[in-house]
């Protein structure tokens, strides 16, 4: 194995390992006593658990902007309170949802990327908010979801924004459990909390996107972005006041996210070496996913991409990402959705096929997808809950 590949800690040859988002609603509904389930990440028992996943929201960066977020701060102080764990690989949101939702790796789910290959198709598909409608979503992630495996067990629900009630996404990692629309962080950490309250046993999973949003339209150390983590904060104090005693409140995240400059967004479709045999090209601008000709020869255009951007970015094919463990285990009909040559930035630069991308797409400053500890590393924190005894916050939906 070339050593250009690097490690990934807590993930090894499975994503289902200790240490990897796909052990998070897993190890929630075994902590709740559901038959089944491994409690892999220790979790006390309880009667209600909530996992909040905070899109975009690194281990790193929660350490580095702490003095935005006193109250989670507070309880990182906590020690036993928090700990580091992995995203799915590439650290991407589709990949690392399904995880979550599936309690697989992506070699298992299937959902290897952000805009991966379609074989049957033969074209590139996005995997997130733009999903084509010729793939099903039932298909092509194929394993049951955790909410699926506690049908007729205990009660579960996801608390979300409106749109992605029946969104492909959903369907694929997601699907199993009743959906709560709620569109602003104060009408979900409502919602979270009434439902809890109406439940003597559930799991809840509630998804908080505005980071993530900040991030790439502004860059991660952005006042916007800034002030999202403070809205976070706030959102997270409330919610563990309003929720019923004794529930486990968790919350962690789906990757983390670097700055990339202007200068640094690489446009390598006019480097005619970098994209010679090149049939599609997918993934992330720092998880670049090539497809070749039959008749390409891989070697030849691994090695100039060496050349031209080894020092920036680890190059590595198909089989040596699936050697190395990164998707897990690797069902046959999902090894031709990942790109035979993969491009994992890991300085802060990023890689376009302007061919094939909107010009808005090089604007984005916030980035995420590659291997690198501020891209893959997410936290895990248990959140104390000061707890309720009736039905909690009501009077505060008043004037919100």
């Amino acid at each position: 194995m070339p050593e250009l590949l690097p490690d990934w800690p807590g993930y090894g040859t499975s994503a289902s390992a200790p240490g990897s988002i796909s052990t998070v609603l897993s190890s929630s509904a075994a902590a709740l006593g559901a038959e089944g389930f491994t409690n892999q990440l220790g979790l006390p028992t309880s009667n209600r658990v909530v996992v909040v996943l905070v899109d975009g929201l690194g281990a790193a960066l929660l350490k580095r902007k702490g003095a935005h977020a006193p109250f989670l701060r507070s309880v990182l102080g906590g020690g036993s309170n928090y700990r580091v764990i992995n995203s799915a690989f590439p650290s991407t949101t589709a990949s690392s949802l399904s995880s979550l939702g599936t309690g697989v790796e992506p070699g298992l789910h299937g959902m290897v990327g952000y805009d991966v290959l379609d074989p049957d198709q033969d074209k590139i598909v996005n995997l997130l908010g733009n999903w084509d409608h010729k793939v099903d979503p039932l298909r092509w992630q194929p394993q049951a979801t955790v909410f699926e495996r506690l049908e007729g067990v205990l009660p579960t629900a996801t608390v979300s924004l409106a749109k992605f009630a029946n969104s492909p996404m959903t369907q694929a990692a997601l699907r199993g459990s009743r959906f709560v629309p709620a569109n602003s962080v104060h009408a979900r950490t409502q919602s979270a909390a009434e439902l809890l309250a109406e439940e003597k046993r559930m799991l809840l999973y509630l998804y908080w996107s505005e980071l993530d949003k900040a991030g790439h339209r502004y860059g991660v150390d952005s006042v916007q972005w800034e002030n999202e983590l403070e809205e976070l904060d706030a959102g997270m104090r409330r919610l563990s006041s309003q929720l019923p005693a004794g529930t486990l409140l968790l919350l962690t995240a789906d990757h983390g996210m670097v700055d990339v400059p202007e200068a640094s967004r690489i446009d390598f479709s006019t480097d005619s070496e970098l994209i010679a045999g090149v049939r599609h090209t997918g993934g992330e601008p720092r998880l670049v996913q090539l497809y070749l000709e039959a008749d390409a020869d891989p070697e030849a255009l691994k090695a100039s991409w060496q050349r031209a951007w080894g020092s920036q970015a680890w190059i590595f094919s198909r089989a040596e990402a699936i050697a190395a463990g990164y998707f897990g285990t690797v069902r046959p009909e999902v090894a031709p959705r990942i790109g035979d040559l993969l491009i994992a930035a890991r300085e802060p630069v990023a890689f376009y096929d302007a061919r094939r991308v909107r010009p808005t797409a090089m604007e984005v400053v916030g980035q995420h997808g590659s291997l690198t500890r501020a891209e893959r590393e997410i936290p895990l924190i248990r959140i104390p809950v000061t707890g309720t005894s009736g039905r909690p916050g009501k009077s505060g939906r008043k004037g919100k």
